[in-house]
């Protein structure tokens, strides 16, 4: 279906595979990907877990050594994402919130991942003539570049961001966290006005940001495959020799090899982006002095602390030269 001369956005679309007599969809490729995806998140961070858990005490320092190479990557990223991306922005919360990062940031990789496998292609390739002509197919594609799924990611990231921001600042706190720390008096009542809307339009807007941010960056990066792969077949049916043709597939098989290796990039980092920026909008709604405190307990060593953190009266480190 890539090679396919034609529309290049047909091959992203998600494809129907199960519809009702009204026409509506009971199933779909993208589904079969989400559970696939799930399952995948499930298995894989269950096994790590067991191959990086401390072992008998009769065993040693051996106790404390992961069991398995892969384990120990998966190991390696869970750690680096939790101390050195999480932790500095939530702090006390971080051990207590991280299995739902973790959980979002693998969940939307494997789909990632998923979506750069040509199982849609490989469907296509021997699929019933009845499928074909109707477009359907069982599995394939990416799912992460279905707006609905990308919209479903952001209302779990919208819960989980409000819900722990109230639970961290109680309901009080939570509304009067936006008014962006304008004085609540009368006379600054029209001010605290503007101010909360803008506050609350952000806390629908932010979510909406990751759907379309991830939805966005997948689709066009598979668009943009699709294209240069398509050039093969419009070579031979715009009656190139084999010279021209030959020119043609050397080219775009080049271009589409190097974008191939540049979308497994955009697979992690769109994973990585989604999870931080829930991450930061969740580390927004905390107590100012938990903010301060973080910063001060996180700052590099041999950087001067801001006076609002160090204090007057505190003799700040000497800054890096």
């Amino acid at each position: 279906m890539t090679l396919t001369f034609g529309d290049a956005v047909a091959h992203a679309v998600n494809h129907p595979f199960w519809i009702s007599d009204d026409g509506f969809w009971i199933w779909s490729a993208h589904a079969t990907q989400l559970v696939i995806a799930g399952i995948l998140t499930i298995w894989v961070l269950m096994w790590v877990a067991k191959n990086v858990a401390t072992g008998p005490k009769n065993l040693g320092a051996e106790a404390y050594v992961t069991r398995n190479p892969i384990a120990h990557l998966f190991e390696v990223i869970c750690v680096y994402l939790r101390d050195e991306i999480v932790r500095p922005l939530l702090g006390k919360r971080t051990d207590k919130l991280m299995p739902f990062l973790w959980s979002l940031f693998f969940f939307i990789l494997f789909n990632n991942i998923l979506g750069l496998i040509p199982i849609l292609d490989l469907v296509n390739l021997f699929a019933p003539d009845a499928w074909t002509a109707h477009h359907l197919a069982p599995v394939g594609g990416t799912a992460t570049q279905n707006l609905f799924v990308t919209g479903v990611l952001a209302l779990f990231a919208f819960i989980f961001i409000n819900f722990h921001g109230i639970k961290e600042l109680g309901v009080v706190e939570y509304f009067k966290h936006m008014t962006g720390g304008v004085p609540l008096k009368w006379y600054f009542a029209p001010i605290v006005l503007v101010v909360f809307v803008i506050e609350l339009v952000g806390v629908f807007l932010k979510p909406i940001a990751l759907a379309i941010r991830l939805f966005a960056n997948m689709t066009a990066g598979h668009i943009l495959l699709a294209t240069l792969l398509s050039f093969t077949a419009a070579g031979f049916a715009a009656g190139l020799n084999f010279f021209g043709s030959a020119g043609v597939l050397t080219i775009s098989a080049f271009g589409a090899f190097a974008v191939y290796f540049i979308e497994i990039l955009v697979a992690f980092l769109q994973a990585f982006i989604f999870m931080f920026l829930t991450a930061v909008f969740t580390s927004l709604l905390a107590h100012h002095e938990e903010h301060e405190h973080d910063e001060e307990h996180h700052a590099p060593a041999g950087t001067a602390l801001p006076e609002s953190v160090s204090g007057p009266d505190m003799e700040a480190a000497p800054a890096v030269a």
